[in-house]
């Protein structure tokens, strides 16, 4: 459309411009201006509009192109301490001492809810050191078991706590620390301002609520370790609430020191000048000190604040590792993979030019003087080769002419998310596109490493993606963010699934939109204060292996990715006396495992019960396609009988029959956990549109079993529980016939009360029968595992005796508990048959379908010392039993009231 145009006054027009129309409307309105004025005003009224045309192209070139942003400088942080004139790195192990502890710390807490007593757990929990928390001005826990400490230090969150202790509490613990030589780390946090106040019961005295500045650690302290000394962090500390100590006693030595700031007033305003006229604010004060148990025996470690400093958490760490003597020490040992992901990916104006790709060679080349063996990890996407603009397109021909420099791993062919793809078939063609991209351009990838676009497939688990992995580029690692949770970072774990070793990988604050500093989330400030002490340095800190998540464009643009690396690695290396290495993926993989080997297994969680998992995972699955409850045992116990009562049921299916296992999954127990979340779910019937069924299994093995609450709870964290109780020497004795009836080798060798009698140097063949037994029947301790982990009202416990005698009830007990949407009558379904001896199925007029001829077999009566041995093994698990079930509000069945009534 043409310009419009509204007549204000005569000759005055108000015009609104389209973008195309814009030079005409100039050159019109400059035409007719000219006509009317003479030559002179004619000449600068042409120069005004040449002027405005000008600032108006400029400003439209502008709106549409990429602003021009300045890269951050280099880091330029150095370290003033000499390398060569550092003490050597403390070790802490005393070989000498004979340490009767375990390497746990014990937590006393104020409240479990005060942020410094969380901050403590945190930096337990980061560093994988087990723990206890009890509430300070309590009664101490137990202290130690058959006569080892269980505790290597004890922490309080404030040293008020420990001084206020009651005198019975305070000899206990000092006598423990003494005999077992256990360290003390407190926390000073008074409420009041005070001066030279002297701390109860020892010759040593505190100024409090102080603003300090200028932190330094003591080089000549036994206690850094991880921490370097000759570094002085320079500037205010954060917080005004500081606590310095000043010792009296030769058992007090300053392991960091510190100035007060007296900037904006305060801190020296209650402090005398000293003899020479210097003000006391020039001195030097220690916010942390130690005890080196001296003046009463015990060691101990003050901090003068809390751990919003960060520096302290790493002081935290060493005296841990000091006041247990090297068993609650962390390695100094750190590897670091950093991975450049979305290689020849992105949007025009946002990939890497050629400028770029020296620099990141550059980079690596400057990181390799402090991380042994550093190389960038890039995964590419061949597709998107050469798709920018001309600049970015030579950037790619850049990092193809330098491809020997780095290590290398493939994303998918087109950056598809893995889960998208149902098909094996196409996955495999995706990724063959990407391997014969890297041969064509020889791009070096032999590192058996690759990661998902976007994290998709690895977990939750695309069973497709692994198996087009090992056909196309045989593949041993990859890691992810995602398992098992991605927040809080400090709980990623690592597993094995189908051979492929699955690492944590940690995000740096970086991500494909992060490419600007002065539009980094909290800008260059937020930044540094990651790298400085913050998540980023505290990552590395606390795990041992890091694999860095990084992209494409944060090495071109501001190239905060090299800025970044470079910062954190030279701040360690300032601070830290960690040593940094970067190895291969496969290497990497072998290390983390070898520290961790019981991550292998990983824990299968439900996809629909975290939002980002959900997203990842396919749309051809279906949580609705996942058991509602479960009927978990023991053995021997009718569960089979109640199995087959419950499908009767309209609104209750099952899962499929198994060719090995018949009507039991076995899934969270034994073999079939490692085959994965797919394979569990084949179990089942797709759920049919409109209907609401509740879907269930039965494993009669999971009752007893160690590692099945937890994996059950993982991934049906809301299901319903069904177990039923027989008395315990009737089901053991049934096992043992069971087994017999089974031509079990061992059973038909022994007699029942050759096997339950057994002692420990029996063959490991008649332990097992023993333990399989007898171990079922210990109800109490194996209920209270699942009470671990599910609420008790989600757990039935029905009396296995009445489910025999009178099903009916039971039945109607049990559809009250689940809920069921259409309650039925039973005694429509099944009746007693006489012949059998117990119930059946009712399939016709007067015509009963009973369980098969292994059920309900008739044995030999039991032997009278079997019988007393039993009743004397049971005892106490009865009782337990018995009490557990009052606790819960649960009947206590027939058979339970007659045991515990007979015993004498």
């Amino acid at each position: 459309m043409p310009p419009t145009a509204s007549a204000l006054s005569p000759g005055v027009f108000v015009v609104s411009l389209s973008p195309v129309w814009t030079m005409a409307a100039f050159l019109q309105t400059r035409w007719y201006l000219v006509r009317r004025l003479t030559i002179t005003k004619g000449f600068f009224v042409l120069l005004f509009l040449c002027v405005a045309s000008l600032v108006f192209l400029s400003y439209y070139v502008m709106s549409f192109s990429t602003p021009l942003h300045t890269a951050p400088p280099p880091p330029a942080l150095q370290c003033s301490n000499r390398q060569d004139a550092l003490p050597a790195v403390n070790s802490h192990v005393n070989n000498a001492k004979q340490l009767r502890l375990d390497s746990r710390v014990l937590v006393l807490a104020e409240t479990l809810y005060t942020s410094l007593g969380q901050e403590i757990l945190v930096v337990l929990e980061a560093n994988r050191f087990g723990y206890k928390v009890a509430l300070a001005g309590k009664s101490l826990p137990s202290l130690t078991h058959a006569d080892k400490g269980k505790f290597g230090v004890v922490v309080f969150e404030r040293l008020e706590s420990y001084l206020n202790m009651d005198s019975w509490n305070r000899q206990l613990l000092d006598k423990y620390c003494r005999d077992y030589d256990v360290g003390i780390v407190a926390f000073a946090r008074p409420d009041e301002a005070l001066y030279d106040a002297q701390v109860r019961d020892f010759p040593l005295f505190v100024h409090t609520k102080l603003s300090l500045r200028h932190y330094e650690v003591d080089a000549a302290s036994p206690v850094p370790r991880v921490t370097r000394a000759g570094e002085v962090a320079l500037g205010p500390l954060p917080s005004d609430e500081w606590t310095v100590f000043v010792g009296n006693h030769s058992t007090y030595e300053p392991v960091a020191w510190a100035r007060l700031n007296v900037i904006g007033g305060g801190s020296s305003a209650v402090f005398p000048v000293t003899e020479d006229g210097a003000l006391v604010e020039q001195r030097r004060y220690a916010p942390v000190m130690r005890d080196c148990g001296l003046f009463d025996g015990v060691q101990r470690v003050l901090f003068g604040n809390g751990l919003n400093f960060w520096l302290h958490k790493v002081l935290l760490l060493d005296a841990l590792s000091f006041l247990s003597h090297g068993k609650l020490s962390i390695s100094l040992d750190r590897f670091v993979l950093v991975d450049v992901d979305d290689i020849f990916v992105g949007r025009p104006g946002t990939r890497m030019k050629r400028k770029d790709v020296e620099e990141l060679l550059s980079a690596q080349q400057r990181i390799q003087r402090i991380v042994k063996n550093f190389r960038f990890n890039l995964g590419f996407s061949g597709k998107f080769f050469r798709h920018g603009t001309e600049e970015e397109n030579d950037g790619d021909d850049a990092l193809i002419e330098n491809r020997n420099a780095f290590w290398w791993f493939g994303h998918s062919w087109g950056h598809t998310q893995a889960h998208t793809i149902a098909n094996l078939t196409s996955m495999i063609e995706d990724m063959q596109l990407n391997q014969g991209f890297a041969q064509l351009y020889e791009i070096p990838v032999n590192n058996s490493y690759s990661v998902a676009p976007h994290h998709s497939g690895v977990y939750p688990v695309h069973e497709e993606l692994y198996e087009a992995w090992k056909s196309v580029w045989h593949i041993k690692v990859t890691s992810t963010e995602e398992y098992p949770h991605l927040r809080p970072a400090r709980h990623r774990r690592g597993f094995i699934h189908r051979d492929i070793m699955v690492l944590p990988r940690q995000t740096c604050g970086l991500f494909t939109h992060t490419i600007f500093i002065n539009k980094f989330p909290g800008g260059r400030e937020k930044l540094d204060a990651s790298i400085q002490g913050g998540d980023l340095f505290q990552i590395i800190l606390y795990n041992q292996i890091s694999i860095f998540m990084t992209h494409l464009s944060n090495y071109g643009n501001d190239r905060l990715g090299s800025y970044t690396f470079e910062s954190v690695f030279k701040f360690l290396q300032c601070w830290t006396n960690l040593r940094l290495e970067t190895v291969p993926p496969p290497k990497l993989a072998n290390i983390y495992f070898g520290l961790y080997p019981d991550e292998k297994t990983p824990i299968w969680r439900n996809p629909c019960d975290d939002h980002r998992h959900f997203e990842i995972w396919s749309n051809q699955k279906s949580c609705e396609r996942l058991p509602q409850f479960l009927v978990i045992g023991p053995q021997k116990t009718g569960t089979t009988a109640l199995y087959t009562f419950l499908a009767m049921h309209p609104s209750i299916v099952s899962n499929f029959e198994s060719p090995s296992t018949f009507e039991e999954v076995q899934f969270f127990n034994g073999r079939n956990y490692v085959r994965g979340l797919d394979w569990y779910m084949d179990h089942f019937p797709v759920p049919a549109n409109g209907t609401k069924r509740l879907v269930f299994e039965k494993s009669a093995n999971y009752f007893d079993s160690e590692e099945v609450p937890e994996r059950a709870f993982a991934l049906l964290p809301r299901a319903k529980l069904i177990c039923i109780l027989i008395n315990p020497i009737r089901r053991a004795y049934s096992w043992y016939q069971h087994m017999r009836a089974h031509k079990d080798p061992v059973a038909l060798q022994h007699s029942f009360y050759e096997v339950i009698s057994a002692d420990e140097n029996v063959r490991h063949s008649v332990k097992e029968l023993k333990h399989r037994s007898l171990n079922p029947g210990l109800y109490a301790q194996h209920i209270d595992r699942w009470l671990g982990h599910f609420d008790p009202s989600q757990i039935m416990v029905i009396d296995g005796e009445l489910l025999r005698s009178d099903p009916i009830e039971v039945m109607n007990s049990i559809q009250d508990f689940l809920e069921v949407d259409q309650h039925i009558d039973y005694s429509r379904l099944i009746k007693f048959d006489k012949q059998k001896g117990f119930f059946c199925q009712i399939v016709g007029d007067d015509k009963t379908k009973c369980l098969g001829r292994g059920k309900g077999r008739l044995y030999p009566e039991m032997d009278s010392r079997s019988q007393a041995l039993l009743k004397s093994f049971y005892h106490k698990p009865n009782v337990a039993l018995s009490k557990l079930l009052g606790r819960l509000g649960l009947p206590v069945p027939d058979w339970l009231t007659e045991e515990l009534s007979d015993w004498r």
